[in-house]
């Protein structure tokens, strides 16, 4: 075999190669995301038309405050006691820091495919707006982003999410914590690394935790926000404030 041949070979390798990277970078950064815009949306637009023909429940506005919770707070609203389906949607999350338009369906369960559609609710963990730990998880890249800017929670901020019959409002406690994904008290029902740093949380309540990946596009580390709820509003009085600020 010549050397003009084998540098030849050698080269159509390379270029081959290259082309593959590229292919897959493309697929990773903009292809996912197109998928998770048609995925998201038809989610979102499943769960609304479901609820339409829900019957609401009707309650008074309640605030249980800040957290820790009272020890016997008023019954959260909820649009249905049925158990959660694994992969199907239960609620729309909105976080105004991330941006007004930031809109993601919860599906239950944290399983690659349903990551894939919307962010996922850690099955083990309460129902939202329930005494316990509502926990989130969701992509920090890829499959649209939808925590690409999770960094910039602070304190105090609002995330909302509504059922189809109740709105429910919690406050961030504190900004995001980096841990090892063993971890797995911060999805306890009162997260436990909360207790071991002074933080708010020391005894039962109603919590969510959002966690994420950590770096931006590894996973050796997640990085996790807890919140408290701060107010509940049937749907019918409106978007909740928090909405409109």
């Amino acid at each position: 075999m010549s050397v003009r041949l084998v540098v030849r070979t050698l080269s159509e390798l390379c270029l081959t190669a290259g082309t593959l990277i590229v292919l897959f970078v493309v697929y990773v950064i903009f292809w996912t995301g197109v998928q998770a815009d048609s995925a998201t949306a038809g989610q979102i637009d499943l769960l609304r038309r479901e609820w339409v023909d829900q019957p609401l429940p009707d309650a008074p506005e309640t605030a249980p405050g800040p957290a820790p919770a009272p020890p016997s707070p008023p019954a959260a609203v909820s649009a249905s006691d049925k158990p959660y389906t694994a992969g199907k949607g239960i609620a729309v999350m909105y976080i105004p820091r991330l941006g007004k338009d930031w809109e993601w369906p919860v599906l239950e369960g944290t399983a690659a495919a349903t990551l894939k559609k919307g962010l996922g609710h850690y099955a083990s963990t309460a129902r939202l707006g329930e005494t316990g730990n509502f926990a989130v998880a969701g992509h920090r890249r890829t499959h649209g982003d939808p925590f690409k800017d999770f960094p910039r929670l602070r304190p105090g901020d609002a995330v909302v999410l509504t059922d189809g019959a109740t709105w429910f409002t919690y406050r961030i406690a504190r900004e995001p914590y980096r841990t090892v994904p063993t971890d797995i008290g911060v999805i306890d029902p009162v997260p436990s690394p909360l207790r071991k740093n002074a933080a708010a949380f020391d005894g039962p309540g109603r919590y969510l935790t959002l966690t994420t990946c950590e770096p931006e596009w590894g996973s050796s580390h997640r990085l996790i926000v807890w919140a408290h709820l701060d107010a509940t509003r049937p749907v019918t009085q409106g978007k909740p404030p928090a909405l409109d600020s």
